[in-house]
């Protein structure tokens, strides 16, 4: 695995809607953000009780059928646009990525990139952790996953400081969807609001 692999540059969404299935409205923030990431597109939902993903190679209005949408229920959502270097095109490579974690399953929308994710992807593995994709996404993906925290935000916080670059990520559990940037801010990610709806993007036209 060589670091142009390694290098993101996607676009990212999340949605908080109460009483409204939002896989629809998670699929036309994808299609806005279309000129972030043409490679794959992927949508991870919950209903408060589990995570349900779907990913597929290809444009946003090409992989999502019907049946995709409503396969996927729930109030909460994340959502991926991935554009990725030359090497690294492959279905295991689309996002979100996944992790079981001691709070429950994750996902995790991610744009930018770790300067350190091999080092930390080297360190997972000699901890037992095998990998099925070739990007730091999942890395990082696994590392708070793996943080110690007894709740999601504990465990976010614990991972940051060991995440070296530039970064924004949209962080789906059973129960909530977070946003996070690095500490400098470098990646965007925007936060909005349309009613009782809460919304985060790479960008604003999303």
């Amino acid at each position: 695995m060589t670091d142009d692999k390694l290098h993101e540059e996607c676009g990212v969404f999340g949605i908080y809607s109460p009483g409204e299935e939002v896989a629809r409205l998670t699929f036309f923030g994808l299609y806005a953000l279309q000129h972030r990431g043409q490679e794959s597109a992927g949508i991870a939902t919950s209903d408060g009780r589990r995570l349900y993903i779907r990913t597929h190679l290809g444009l946003v209005n090409q992989a999502f059928a019907e049946d995709d949408l409503k396969d996927l229920p729930g109030t909460i959502a994340i959502g991926h646009a991935r554009y990725s270097t030359t090497g690294a095109s492959s279905a295991c490579n689309a996002g979100p990525m996944t992790a079981e974690s001691n709070v429950g399953p994750i996902a995790i929308a991610h744009n930018g990139n770790l300067v350190n994710a091999l080092a930390l992807r080297q360190e997972l593995e000699e901890r037992g952790e095998h990998f099925s994709a070739t990007t730091d996404s999942e890395i990082l993906t696994r590392l708070i996953a793996l943080s110690p925290g007894d709740d999601i935000v504990t465990k976010i916080r614990r991972a940051m400081p060991r995440m070296i670059g530039a970064y924004s990520l949209a962080i789906l559990t059973t129960d909530r969807v977070l946003a996070v940037r690095d500490p400098l801010g470098v990646r965007p990610l925007c936060l909005g609001r349309l009613g009782e709806r809460w919304v985060i993007a790479s960008e604003s036209c999303a």
